[in-house]
């Protein structure tokens, strides 16, 4: 007598599931360690730069500025050479300060929107998630750094069409957005680091106008650190602007410049700032 039939597999009515259709189901792993606070950096600044999308105007408006510095200031100057420039045009000695000076007028003036934040209830909703503060505080101060990268790529474009010899070199262009990205980096920190302490739109726009003018002339921006008066050289020792601009000098135009240095003193300015504000956003929520 034959075996009876053994019973066919059940097999499921759904489809088979492609390999790796299961990454469309499951939740990806949240990241742990070292991955961490780089994620949530990249996160912030990213939200921070979503806000260009939906109004480009401040950085049309900002242009204007540094075109008309370049275009009126650098070329009477020219003219007259009366600054001592190590025999290189004025305007081309003035173009990097201009560059250094729209990004710090970007960044000084960030802390007004973290107070707006504040008014609006979005900062403590960010407050509350586990993000650290650090995380939060250097993802809006890099978004700063990458608006006046944004603003330096104008400037540059504005100073090539006046005639200004600016390096073309890919290396050195990186250098110099990573220069930029520091300072603004430390000067978004600062003006965070007021609203921290003002706790005001009002005041801190006060304190931003009352600085950056100093901040601006006390540094050599403008002129060689050689002519300024004894207690302005001083200044100019301690004021970070001036080792930006001295940076973005040697890099674009090749005038001798301490570039490690430079850039040391920047991040180290910028680990500083970070620093500070984060210590005090918890100040601005109460």
């Amino acid at each position: 007598m034959s075996e009876a039939p053994a019973a066919p597999r059940t097999v499921s009515a759904d489809a088979p599931r492609a390999a790796g259709i299961d990454l469309l189901l499951r939740p990806p792993r949240p990241r742990a360690g070292w991955r961490l606070l780089p994620a949530r950096v990249g996160a912030m600044c990213a939200v921070e730069l979503q806000k260009l999308r939906h109004d480009r105007t401040e950085l049309y408006t900002r242009a204007v500025q540094p075109g008309l510095w370049l275009l009126i200031f650098g070329q009477t100057f020219t003219r007259i050479r009366a600054i001592p420039t190590g025999g290189i045009p004025y305007i081309d000695y003035m173009a990097p300060g201009i560059i250094a000076q729209s990004a710090m007028f970007i960044a000084i003036f960030y802390g007004i929107q973290i107070i707006w934040e504040r008014d609006v209830g979005v900062l403590n909703k960010l407050l509350v998630t586990p993000t650290p503060r650090a995380a939060l505080i250097t993802g809006k101060a890099f978004a700063a750094g990458v608006k006046s990268v944004i603003q330096a790529v104008v400037v540059v474009i504005i100073a090539a069409l006046l005639g200004v010899a600016l390096t073309w070199n890919p290396l050195k262009l990186l250098a110099v957005a990573a220069i930029v990205i520091l300072g603004s980096a430390f000067f978004s920190c600062l003006s965070m680091t007021i609203a921290g302490i003002v706790l005001s739109r009002d005041r801190l726009m006060g304190i931003g106008q009352a600085i950056t003018m100093p901040l601006f002339f006390g540094s050599n921006a403008l002129y060689p650190v050689s002519v300024m008066p004894g207690w302005l050289q001083a200044v100019s020792k301690v004021n970070p602007l001036s080792y930006e601009v001295d940076a973005l000098r040697g890099l674009l135009i090749g005038v001798h410049a301490h570039v490690a240095l430079d850039f040391g003193v920047l991040l180290v300015a910028a680990a500083l700032g970070i620093t500070a504000a984060s210590s005090l956003l918890g100040r601005l929520a109460r």
